[in-house]
């Protein structure tokens, strides 16, 4: 997240009703419900991960055991089987 100086985006009146309430700290302003955007969206880590998910998944249907699977993939077993078991 970038700070921003208040002065330098917002109308003059709206910093000085701002100034009312809170002075030299920082406000945070959340997107509206309909732009926020869930995590790994913009970056598309999330997309990786389902993919890389279906992969594991697949595996362990083909004969890999969650032991061989979380070597490779360097993830606990623990984290495997929630994978495996999501579904």
């Amino acid at each position: 997240m970038k700070y921003m100086n208040a002065n330098e985006i917002l109308p003059a009146w709206l910093v000085e009703e701002l100034q009312r309430y809170m002075q030299a700290g920082y406000i945070y302003i959340p997107a509206k419900a309909e732009q926020h955007k869930s995590w790994g969206e913009l970056s598309g880590y999330r997309k990786e991960l389902e993919k890389r998910n279906k992969k594991i998944i697949s595996e362990y249907k083909q004969g890999a055991s969650m032991e061989e699977l979380a070597e490779y993939y360097h993830l606990s077993v623990y984290a495997i089987r929630k994978i495996i078991y999501q579904r």
